[in-house]
C-alpha cells in the first residue's frame, strides 16, 4: 500500500464505499479526519463479514443512510489518539466493539446490563460524540456503521467503542472476537447460564450458532440440537459440540414437534440464531415447559414484531432477548481474548476464506450464497 497522503490532520486512504443499497462496494479515496475528543483512529489490520453487515448493505430502510462505509468486526492498531484519551497510546493492538462501554451511565454501572446509554447501538450513521461523520469524499459526508466502520484503511472510533488486545493475538483471528463470536458464547454463558448436563438445541448454524453450541459444550450441555437447512453445516458443527440435527427441509411435521419427542417434551434451552422473527416462536415452542428458556440473537431483515402464543409464555417459558452476548465490552472481552490464546475457546475453525481487500465484493457475494462461516478481510499493511 503507498503511504496515505496526510494534510493536517486529516488521512486519505481506501474504503469500501456502498453507494446504494445492495449495490457493489467501491474501493474510494476517503478522507478520514483526526479523532476528536475522547475517540482514537486506527489503522484497519483485519475485518471479518458479519451477517448484519449484508443485512443493512441490502436493506432500503428508509432513512437511506448511502454513502455508507460498513464493518465493524475489526482488529487494528491505534495510528492516533484524541484529547483526553489516558488509555490507549499510539501502536496499541485493538478490537473495535459495535457497543461501547462508558462506565459512568446507569447501565454500566447496574452490573444488569451491557446497553451503554452513551455509547450504545449507533443506527444514524453518525458519531457518539457529535452526531457528525468523520469520513467524506471530495467534501460529501460518508455514513458510518455502527459507529466503527472498519471497511476502510483507517476508522475512528470512541476509546469507549474499542478494546486493547494483546500484541501477540493473531490480528486475523482475534477480529471474530468484535461480534459473532463473543456474542454466541455469551448467550450460552451470560445469558441463559447453560448447566451441566441440559438439552440445547439451536436454529441456524452459522458463526453465531456454532459459538453457542461451543459454549453449551464447555458449560457441559448434554445434547446440542443444531437445526439448519444445509446439511453441510451439521459436519461442521460437530467440532463445536452438535450432537444431532434436524433439517426443517426434510421433515414431515413441525420442527417444534420434532425436537419435543427428542427431548421428551422439550428442550431446556433453545436459541434463534438466524435473524428470522417467525423462528423466534419455533425456538419458543421446542423449549419445555415450567423452565425452558428461549434466547434470541439474530438480527431479522423483515418482519422485526415477534409473535407468540401467551400460553407459552402462562406454561412457564421464558424469552430473552441478547445483545453481544450481554458481554461489557471493555471489563469482559479481553477474557475471552485470554481465553482464545490458551486454546480455551476456537476462533480459527470458524474462518472459511481469507481475502484480500480488493476482493471485499466477493466476501459479500458468499456471505450471500450462504458459501461461508467468517471471511476475514485482510487491508494492505
Amino acid at each position: 500500500m503507498s503511504s496515505p497522503i496526510k494534510t493536517p490532520g486529516v488521512i486519505t486512504c481506501k474504503a469500501a464505499v456502498a453507494w446504494g443499497p445492495g449495490e457493489p462496494l467501491v474501493l474510494e479515496e476517503v478522507e478520514v479526519d483526526p479523532p476528536n475528543p475522547m475517540e482514537i483512529r486506527v489503522k484497519v489490520v483485519c475485518t471479518s463479514l458479519c451477517r448484519s453487515d449484508v443485512t443493512q448493505w441490502e436493506s432500503k430502510a428508509q432513512p437511506a443512510l448511502f454513502p455508507r462505509i460498513f464493518g465493524h468486526e475489526a482488529s487494528g492498531i491505534v495510528e492516533s489518539v484524541g484529547e483526553g484519551v489516558n488509555e490507549f497510546e499510539v501502536g496499541d493492538h485493538v478490537l473495535t466493539v459495535f457497543i461501547g462501554e462508558c462506565k459512568s451511565c446507569k447501565h454500566c454501572l447496574s452490573g444488569k446490563s451491557n446497553i451503554c446509554q452513551t455509547l450504545g447501538l449507533e443506527r444514524r450513521g453518525l458519531m457518539h460524540s457529535d452526531n457528525k461523520t468523520r469520513f467524506s469524499i471530495k467534501g460529501r459526508p460518508v455514513y458510518h456503521y455502527c459507529a466503527v466502520s472498519s471497511f476502510s484503511e483507517y476508522t475512528v472510533v470512541h476509546s469507549g467503542c474499542a478494546v486493547k488486545i494483546s500484541q501477540t493475538a493473531p490480528m486475523d483471528r482475534i477480529c471474530l472476537l468484535s461480534c459473532g463470536v463473543a456474542a454466541g458464547l455469551g448467550a450460552a454463558w451470560k445469558v441463559a447460564d447453560i448447566s451441566k448436563g441440559s438439552t440445547v438445541v439451536i436454529f441456524g448454524l452459522g458463526t453465531v450458532g456454532l459459538s453457542v453450541a461451543q459454549g453449551a459444550k464447555l458449560r457441559g450441555a448434554s445434547r446440542i440440537i443444531g437445526v439448519d437447512t444445509n446439511p453441510q453445516k451439521y459436519e461442521k458443527g460437530k467440532a463445536f459440540g452438535v450432537t444431532e440435527y434436524i433439517n426443517p427441509d426434510e421433515c414431515n411435521e413441525p420442527v417444534q414437534q420434532v425436537v419435543k419427542r427428542m427431548t421428551d417434551g422439550g428442550a431446556d434451552f433453545s436459541f434463534e440464531c438466524v435473524g428470522d422473527t417467525g423462528i423466534v416462536s419455533t425456538a419458543l415452542q421446542s423449549c419445555c415447559d415450567g423452565w425452558g428458556l428461549t434466547v434470541t440473537l439474530g438480527v431479522p431483515k423483515m418482519r422485526p414484531e415477534v409473535s407468540a402464543h401467551y400460553a407459552l409464555l402462562l406454561s412457564g417459558r421464558t424469552l430473552k432477548g441478547s445483545l453481544f452476548g450481554g458481554w461489557k465490552p471493555k471489563s469482559d472481552l479481553p477474557q475471552l481474548a485470554e481465553k482464545y490464546l490458551r486454546e480455551e475457546i476456537q476462533l480459527d475453525d470458524l474462518v472459511t476464506h481469507d481475502l484480500p481487500f480488493n476482493n471485499i465484493n466477493e466476501a459479500l457475494n458468499l456471505m450471500k450464497e450462504g458459501k461461508c462461516l467468517r471471511c476475514v478481510i485482510h487491508l494492505p499493511q
